[in-house]
This record gives structure tokens, sequence and C-alpha cells, in this order.
């Protein structure tokens, strides 16, 4: 299944793995590249710029397959030396970096000049035109359905991808709501080259989050998520616990970030991956979730998401044409 996203990353499959914090390691993300699709290992996961270079090592020891970096830029006071994890990510020859979370024009010009290509994650189609004419190389555009933060527009999928499609010539893949063959062929339909997938990845024997948190999300359905941080402009989907209700509540109630902060803290959410305790803190998961059933490995998966969208191609959907 070859798309222009295939082509431009240099992989068999347009199934992408997403930088997601905690969770983009090497045994994941060399699972996925071993099974034909392309994963992301999440910069910032790394204490250091000199961990960030031993994980990517350690992936290449995992596999040869084309993988990727993700470096989301967050707006912060005590911001991490994004510039020296950046150079480790060309100093290690990455071929691919996903950038997230901010305007990525002061890296744009570096991982450039390395030939690395730059694939920038957007929740909105002006954001979207804005990155495309700065110069990047793809687009990630993200849904509301999706984990982590959706932006602050609102707007689903179904909506965002064509309105995407309309007016961008660079390939984009489509993110938010996508777990099987059914989401591939939905978002190529409206006009994607491939899918970007969080949850359904979180959910699989290569990551490495504590199984109660995969066994939560094959339960939940796809209500069981929380949006916080809407009174502070800076919205995100997360997991439907004690914790997310607690700053729902408390933001509804007045309080500012400062009064939450130590609700929402980073450390606690990897506290809830790393011992499966649900509410040690809030963490991120779509309302894919819903239709997340099973805990396959990577290849399994992916096996999967291929085979049943050509059969969907080829079977039902040709149907309906022959039959109008």
């Amino acid at each position: 299944m070859r798309t222009r996203f295939t082509e431009l990353v240099g992989v068999r499959h347009p199934v992408v793995q997403g930088g997601m914090q905690w969770v983009g390691r090497a045994p994941l993300v060399a699972a996925v590249a071993e099974a034909g699709g392309l994963g992301f290992l999440t910069a910032l996961t790394q204490p250091t710029p000199e961990d960030l270079r031993a994980e990517i090592r350690h992936c290449r020891e995992l596999t040869d397959a084309p993988f990727g970096v993700n470096l989301t830029i967050l707006p912060t006071i005590d911001a991490p030396p994004y510039a020296e994890y950046r150079q480790v990510i060309i100093e290690e020859g990455v071929p691919v970096v996903e950038t997230a979370g901010a305007n990525p024009v002061d890296h744009l010009g570096p991982l450039h000049d390395a030939g690395i290509v730059v694939v920038h994650k957007c929740t909105s189609v002006r954001h979207a035109v804005k990155a495309q004419d700065l110069g990047v190389d793809a687009l990630s555009i993200d849904g509301f359905e999706c984990a982590g933060h959706p932006g602050e527009d609102d707007v689903p999928g179904l909506v965002l991808l064509p309105a995407a499609a309309d007016v961008l010539e660079i390939p984009f893949i489509a993110s938010g709501g996508i777990a099987d063959a059914r989401g591939l062929v939905a978002a190529l339909a409206l006009g994607a080259d491939g899918v970007n997938m969080g949850t359904r990845f979180l959910c699989t024997q290569e990551s490495g989050v504590h199984d109660a948190v995969k066994a939560r999300i094959v339960e939940a359905g796809e209500r069981d998520t929380t949006l916080i941080f809407r009174e502070l402009r800076n919205t995100a989907r997360v997991a439907a616990n004690a914790v997310s209700r607690e700053v729902v509540e408390k933001l509804a109630a007045g309080a500012r970030f400062e009064d939450i902060r130590h609700l929402v803290a980073g450390s606690r959410g990897a506290t809830v991956y790393e011992t499966g305790d649900l509410d040690a803190g809030i963490w991120s998961v779509g309302m894919v979730q819903g239709i997340i059933r099973d805990v396959p490995t990577c290849a399994e998966l992916i096996e999967r998401i291929v085979t049943e969208a050509e059969q969907l191609i080829a079977g039902r959907l040709a149907g309906l044409g022959a039959a109008g």
C-alpha cells in the first residue's frame, strides 16, 4: 500500500506510531519499524540528550528499518535543551523527525541541512498551512478525538481531514480516532496519505506500559476520557479517573494552574504507566479506546490493518461501486 508518505519516509505501510511521552521507547519503535510502519522515539522521555543518543543506538540494535524521533517543543519557563536534543538526532543520522507543540521554525534549518524529513503535528488547517509555508516536508493532522492536546477548535477528523486535503500540497497523515483498517481506509478516502496512531500502539505487546493500563484501555468505552485545562485554553484529553475529575472540578471552581500543578505533574503520569495504579496521575488516552479490544504484537496489528484495509477496498467498497 504505497502513498506519498511511504515514499517520502521509506517505509512499507502508511501506518505511524506517533511520539508518546513515557511510551515511545526503543522496543516499541523497533517493533513498529520491523513490521513495516514508522515508529517515533520520544526525545523528552529521555532525561538528557545523551540518554536520547543511547536510546537511538539501542533502537538501531533492534532494527535496520527506518524510524524517527519526536521532538515536542513545549512553551515553558524552564525549557529543556532542545538544541542539544536536536544535535544528537542529527549526529546519530535519524532520518525523520516529528515536531509538535509549537512552531518548528527554529529547528527546520539544521534538520533540513542534515537531510532529515520533518513531519509537523497540527490540530487545525490554518496551522497546517503555516507549517507548510515554513517548509516542513509532511504533516500530521490531529482531530479532536485524539489523546493529548487536540487544540482549541474542537473539530473532529471527519471534517478536519478533508478540509486540510483541500488546501495542502504536501503529504499528511491522519491522527485521532484511528485503531483499525476502517480508520486507515477512511483516512485515505478523506485525503490523507496514512495514519498516525497513539492509543492503539500504547495497547500492544511491545508497549512498555503496565499491563493494568492496557487492560483498562481494552475494557474502556469511547466516553471514558476527560478534557482538562479547558479554562486555560490548553485542552488535553486524558483518561477519566479520580485525578482528572478533581482537576476539572477545581478549574471549574476558579482554581489557577498553580493550584493544580501537583495533580498534573508529568512524573505522576509516568507512575501510572510504570506501576499500573490508574489513579496515580493523569495519563493520555484517546476516545478510540472504545474500539480497542485486544493487545496484539505490533507485527500482528500492522499486518491486520493493512490486510483488512486491502480487503475493504477490493471487497465491500468495490462491490458498492459495482452495485451502482
